[in-house]
């Protein structure tokens, strides 16, 4: 055989032993998002795409003055960190002002409300501010429908949140919540209703089935099943809505965003996977099918240094109905669209 490739099995998927050479079918899009009145674009949290295919929401974090604020960015600013983006990148619809400190999570159900987490670590919260550990359900409009969780108190009950990462919304409307940003945090998965009532919690700091180590974001495929970027393990873990354990991918480098499409592809972004955190591995967007988890596509991160450890690239992915890529980039501040040009 002229060319012959190894390839090594991993529970329900492969990567390449010889390095991670997949075809990049995407070209950049230069300076795709425009913010308005002179804004600078802050750090970007997680983006998402609305239920019209077209729209494109993102969290961008407030001050974009002070490159060292990393962490508490929204904590005295007046900007809005929730935005939504026309095609062309340009700003159609912002709120939430004042109501955040450290906006991270993000999701829209099918009704278009706007779900978001505020992950502020608790050494962050200014004393008496009664900001952090919560999620907010806001209308499509900007108008608050729900809060869960204790205003300005981490805490481990059944309503209680300590830095929540992402939150993720089913078709009946059940709430998932990766309840934690780090190894010191819950670490648990949350489960309620759709008007807010706790049904179930999984899930603790460890390294094996249904344990997570910063689980960083959620998500849920065609079929049902809840996808969790265990981060800080370097893997998926995929569950039913339960919270019984089916399987974990470790194909996709270092998750630390997911999301899917109407064919069925998964998208992963991984912006940790350096020469320290993750040997071997380059940080990027890798492209499978959503089933088995085989990996097609990489965008490759073409900047960076892998022996910084600093986040960088995308760690949140987005895509639209027509196949457009969206990466949030947090460390780099910036919000970047991708095409397909073969």
């Amino acid at each position: 055989m002229k060319q012959f490739i190894l390839y090594v099995m991993f529970i329900g998927g492969i990567i390449n032993a010889f390095g991670q050479p997949y075809p990049n079918p995407y070209q950049l899009v230069e300076d795709w998002a425009k913010l308005p009145d002179g804004r600078i674009m802050g750090a970007v949290g997680k983006v998402t795409v609305d239920p019209d295919g077209e729209h494109i929401w993102a969290v961008i974090r407030c001050d974009a003055t002070e490159r060292d604020r990393f962490g508490s960015e929204c904590l005295d600013s007046d900007l809005d960190p929730i935005i939504k983006f026309d095609q062309d990148g340009n700003v159609v619809q912002s709120f939430g002002s004042g109501m955040f400190i450290w906006p991270h999570g993000l999701a829209i159900d099918k009704e278009g409300n706007v779900w978001v987490t505020e992950s502020v670590a608790d050494s962050r919260i200014p004393k008496g501010d009664k900001r952090g550990h919560q999620v907010f359900k806001f209308s499509p409009q900007g108008e608050v429908l729900m809060v869960l969780g204790t205003p300005g108190v981490a805490g481990t009950g059944d309503y209680e949140f300590n830095a929540p990462a992402d939150v993720a919304i089913a078709e009946n409307g059940d709430i998932f919540i990766a309840d934690g940003h780090s190894h010191n945090t819950n670490n648990r998965v949350m489960k309620y209703s759709k008007d807010g009532k706790f049904i179930k919690s999984w899930g603790k700091t460890g390294y094996g089935p249904g344990e997570f180590r910063s689980l960083h974001a959620l998500d849920i495929d065609k079929r049902g099943r809840l996808f969790v970027a265990d981060r800080g393990n370097k893997r998926l873990q995929i569950f039913d809505q339960e919270g019984n354990f089916i399987t974990e991918w470790s194909q996709f480098g270092m998750p630390s965003g997911l999301c899917f499409d109407e064919h069925d592809n998964i998208y992963v972004a991984d912006s940790e996977s350096d020469n320290i955190q993750n040997p071997g591995w380059e940080m990027g967007i890798r492209i499978g099918e959503a089933n088995m988890g085989w990996v097609h596509y990489f965008i490759k991160l073409q900047t960076g240094d892998p022996r910084n450890t600093r986040t960088n690239g995308a760690e949140f992915v987005a895509v639209d109905k027509y196949g457009n890529i969206y990466g949030g980039e947090p460390g780099p501040r910036k919000l970047q669209k991708y095409v397909r040009v073969r």
